[in-house]
């Protein structure tokens, strides 16, 4: 299985950190957000892994080059010349290089004790995603979860992680254009193609300076 790693983003929030680095690239002990996923998907069998990039992209594989450095193969999805088209677009225009597997997609931005599979099944489904129990910046959640299914309304709500398996055929009918993930989701939801888990253990969004002082301090 491939792995795609979501580092296009501005990082508006961090700004100033981020008028001068790429947001996968700030520090959480020493260590780039990137790398720490990297090691993590070398240590659990990913070989090959895509990273899409637009802002100040150019400073990710001059820090990170072909993978070698972690017994993988780092492919560039490169979006500076259009922009950033978000997840669910810079994911499709990453899938030729994705192939025609299911592939598990992570955020660049989150920090986590979560152990990616390399060996996951997707069976029928479209996409299986990881939820989260709500953090306080999003009380109120995003999706519900219902024996394995993913509920867009739900008595308890979740917060979705930024990881998740997809098959590529969630994206036939997504355009290569700015678009978020979220409201793609939810129109496959509702035909029960989208499968999903929560995970109790250590996750952070480092979307803001004051998060990232909060893993720091964390651990």
């Amino acid at each position: 299985m491939k792995a795609m790693i979501l580092a296009a983003g501005r990082g508006e929030r961090m700004r100033p950190l981020t008028d001068t680095l790429p947001k996968p690239l700030i520090e959480v002990q020493g260590k780039p957000l990137i790398v720490w996923h990297l090691e993590k998907l070398a240590k659990n069998g990913f070989k090959e892994v895509v990273i899409n990039i637009a802002h100040l992209g150019y400073k990710i594989p001059k820090l990170l080059g072909d993978g070698s450095k972690w017994g993988i193969k780092i492919t560039y999805s490169d979006e500076r010349e259009s922009g950033a088209l978000e997840s669910a677009g810079g994911i499709k225009k990453a899938l030729p290089l994705l192939g025609e597997k299911a592939f598990l997609v992570v955020n660049g931005d989150v920090f986590c004790e979560y152990e990616f599979e390399s060996s996951f099944e997707l069976g029928e489904k479209k996409a299986h995603l990881l939820l989260v129990p709500n953090p306080q910046h999003n009380e109120k959640g995003d999706f519900g979860l219902e024996d394995t299914f993913v509920t867009n309304v739900s008595e308890q709500m979740y917060t979705f992680s930024g990881i998740g398996y997809y098959s590529p055929s969630f994206f036939q009918s997504i355009s290569e254009e700015k678009s978020g993930l979220a409201s793609h989701l939810r129109k496959a939801i509702e035909k029960k193609e989208i499968s999903g888990e929560l995970f109790t253990k250590m996750w952070h969004d480092i979307g803001t300076q004051e998060r990232l002082q909060k893993v720091n301090d964390e651990i």
